[in-house]
């Protein structure tokens, strides 16, 4: 089986959930390559697109959340959006791409590319079995005006809503958001520490500002060190190396902070610390939910971030709270209540899918052998 995985760079979750899925079919002896599929129409279009949404996230998140605002009343108006015909213009280089590298299976993590699907479908170009996997736990706008084969939800409770918005149920799946091996490894925090050269003893806490290093964590450091003594702080920047130099400059000097830009150890990190402060992106959500670690949602960039901080905290997979004080308190009262901790690994263990890369490779190869689409 072949697979071509169609991504975009605006934002890691997605490449990381392509990547996730290209890892699995390898494994089992499958071809599988993830691409950003803009770059079908030059470097540039790429950068452009990838840029412009990761510096309107970082510099102006308000704005980000109106446009998505906008976007769901949009998204009731009109039968096809404007997103919709922009995508359909890569129609032309993708339908070229696919009949010099035919594919037995088009995946999309990324709206995008299922709305270049669609339009071609509706032009009545060639496609093979196409799926696309919903990377947030809520229906974004304008997954209701495409039209692929399957639609890889990330959890059961989530097809009524998609439903709703106009998704046909027999198209949804829910099989969840596929994380990578590595993130599914069982290591103790024992053998993490270890491995990170950190104390067996001490509490640790980490903070993450997801891939683009997102939020104000400066403010969220200060409130840490001063409601804490003796815990030490390890901060993961991710690519926002702005943020990284701004930390090292204010809390350089601080034993108790250790600041780090982009890791390839997040997995370990999140194995050996004690809570998590982090974003509400979907993947980090799910990565931390998979290494089974106490959970403290931080403001989210408004829109799907705020729908998956809400489902994380009805389902009793996070804690948050409205001003950076109170997400600090909720994550020193998880630090040091093991029931509660217990408790909500318990829950996460319970409603998040680890395996679900394997099952979306097995559901596509089930799929393809019965000779379905």
């Amino acid at each position: 089986m072949k697979a071509l995985i169609l991504s975009c760079n605006t934002g890691g979750g997605h490449n990381s959930a392509g990547r996730a899925i290209a890892e699995a079919m390898t494994w089992q002896g499958d071809e599988a390559y993830v691409m950003d599929y803009l770059t079908l129409a030059g470097e540039g279009v790429s950068r452009l697109v990838g840029d412009g949404y990761v510096q309107i996230v970082k510099k102006t998140p308000k704005l980000f959340g109106l446009v998505y605002k906008l976007g769901m009343l949009v998204s009731k108006l009109v039968k096809k959006s404007p997103v919709y015909y922009v995508n359909g213009r890569m129609a032309k280089y993708l339908n070229q791409y696919l009949k010099e590298n035919p594919v037995d299976v088009l995946v999309m993590p990324h709206l995008y590319p299922a709305e270049t699907i669609t339009y071609m479908k509706r032009k009545g170009m060639k496609l093979p079995l196409t799926l696309a996997v919903m990377t947030d736990y809520t229906c974004i706008p304008f997954w209701e005006e495409t039209d692929v084969d399957y639609y890889i939800a990330p959890h059961e409770s989530l097809i009524k809503p998609c439903v709703r918005r106009g998704l046909p149920k027999e198209k949804l799946v829910p099989l969840g958001i596929p994380v990578s091996r590595i993130c599914r490894r069982e290591i103790s925090k024992e053998a993490a520490r270890e491995k990170l050269s950190l104390s067996p003893v001490k509490k640790y806490i980490l903070v993450a500002g997801g891939s683009m290093g997102a939020g104000d964590m400066k403010k969220m450091v200060e409130c840490l060190l001063k409601a804490t003594k003796e815990e030490e702080l390890i901060i993961i920047c991710g690519s926002n190396t702005k943020v990284e130099n701004q930390l090292k400059k204010a809390f350089g000097s601080e034993k108790r902070a250790r600041i780090l830009g982009f890791t390839t150890q997040m997995n370990l990190y999140m194995k050996a610390c004690d809570v998590l402060f982090t974003k509400p992106g979907g993947l980090t959500s799910t990565e931390g939910a998979v290494a089974g670690i106490p959970m403290v949602h931080t403001d989210p960039i408004p829109g799907c971030e705020t729908a998956n901080r809400k489902f994380f905290g009805k389902l009793g997979m996070s804690v948050s709270a409205r001003t950076v004080k109170g997400q600090v308190q909720a994550g020193i009262r998880l630090l040091y209540d093991a029931q509660a901790s217990d408790k909500m690994r318990e829950n996460q263990q319970k409603n998040i899918n680890k395996m679900a890369a394997d099952d979306i490779c097995e559901f596509i190869r089930n799929h393809i052998k019965e000779g379905g689409a």
